[in-house]
């Protein structure tokens, strides 16, 4: 089960590869400027989740404009998903959970995904400037996608 809307977010320090090398992504550097979607998706190069990120990144500008950062995090390495990025043109920025332990954190981390060990579930959040969780979704199965008319309009309420 996903943590729940009301509680305090998980803090964490990721990686993320961009041209001029690994630069951290930390959640906490968002609080009290922007709200913050988080989006744990199972595996780059794969057709949801790729569909779901090209997505994001092609109405990115609608999350800007309700003062919100998306982070898109993976068990993949930086490395794997600065390649996802640059082939599927994703703007989103991509963060690596590889050793698990933020989706973890989030409750959203599956045993096993058809025989290739643990990864995370696809899920959605959408924490406050204040770090506290208004969002919450764990989809039914990796193939569904979350509630982005949901989020817009969470996101909209905290403006």
């Amino acid at each position: 089960m996903p943590i729940a809307v009301g509680t305090q977010a998980p803090d964490f320090t990721l990686k993320s590869k961009t041209s001029s090398g690994l630069v951290d992504v930390k959640l906490s550097n968002n609080f009290a400027k922007q709200n913050t979607v988080i989006l744990f998706v199972p595996l780059a190069f794969t057709g949801v989740c790729t569909a779901e990120l090209c997505d994001i990144s092609s109405g990115l500008s609608a999350y800007k404009s309700l003062n919100a950062d998306v982070i898109g995090i993976s068990v993949d390495s930086p490395f794997a998903l600065e390649a996802w990025a640059q082939k599927e043109k994703i703007t989103v920025t991509l963060a690596s959970d590889l050793n698990k332990e933020t989706a973890k954190a989030y409750g959203v981390l599956l045993a096993d995904l058809i025989g290739l060990g643990s990864v995370s579930a696809r899920a959605a959040f959408v924490i406050d400037k204040q770090g506290v969780i208004q969002y919450s979704e764990q989809t039914a199965t990796p193939k569904d996608l979350p509630n982005f008319t949901a989020i817009k309009e969470v996101l909209a309420r905290l403006q």
